[in-house]
């Protein structure tokens, strides 16, 4: 897709990869609109030449929100990066609506922005639908059970409805980042990619055409899913 001048929604994307993903776009030339829950990042956002569009996705209300002030906007690109973790534990009952929340913001939000904002993707010559999941889409660690069950079901959301829209305009691609160092990984150990090479390779998949794009070292874990599946999920379970 040629950036230039097109009209571009990046959920979560006054912070983490999702800021990146947004700077880099307007770098490229798009006309980008960012949400967010912190009103302090958006005005941040905002100052930086983005408009916003302050939101709640985990809420009907907040999904609302979004899709009404993107109305009658020449949406050519929806970048679909809002995401958390859960701290729910299967012998704890307490944290169950952490798993709520999880679901409803990285599994159904995307979900319901697709279907609500197809309409305005429908109406330009081409556009383009981005879904970022996430390497534990391909193979879960037992750390994050809810969070990676989001990223599956997205994941495989994702490759059905790109099946379903492949005689339009639409064109759907899946983003499968790795550990990246943001605010939701500082707990985390080990080696992390910066945000800004994520986005990068992000991007870059969706100037190029990609389909799917395995950021990092995501591309082995893929390589060795492709090998043994089994081996894979031995691999990443303790991760």
């Amino acid at each position: 897709m040629n950036l230039q001048g097109k009209c571009a929604l990046v959920t979560g994307g006054s912070d983490g990869i999702g800021r990146e993903i947004a700077l880099q776009l307007q770098a490229s030339g798009a006309q980008v609109i960012v949400t967010g829950r912190s009103q302090e990042k958006l005005r941040k956002m905002a100052g930086l030449g983005f408009a916003t569009l302050a939101g709640d996705l985990s809420t009907a209300a907040g999904i609302d929100t979004i899709v009404d002030g993107i109305a009658g906007k020449p949406l050519a690109l929806l970048v679909n990066n809002a995401g958390v973790s859960s701290d729910y534990d299967p012998e704890n009952p307490e944290t169950l609506d952490s798993a709520t929340h999880c679901i409803r913001t990285n599994l159904d939000a995307p979900i319901a922005l697709c279907t609500r904002l197809l309409p305005l993707l429908r109406a330009q010559p081409q556009a383009v639908i981005v879904n970022v999941t996430s390497g534990l889409a391909i193979a879960p660690r037992s750390g994050g059970s809810i969070y990676c069950a989001t990223k599956s079901a997205l994941r495989a959301y994702t490759q059905a409805i790109r099946h379903l829209l492949r005689d339009s305009n639409v064109r759907v691609i899946e983003a499968l980042p790795p550990i990246v160092d943001t605010n939701m990984t500082t707990a985390r150990q080990g080696r992390k990619m910066s945000p800004h090479d994520c986005a990068a390779e992000i991007v870059h998949g969706i100037r190029t055409g990609r389909h799917e794009i395995n950021v990092g070292m995501v591309k082995l874990l893929q390589f060795v899913h492709s090998i043994s599946p089994a081996l894979a999920r031995r691999v990443m379970i303790k991760f």
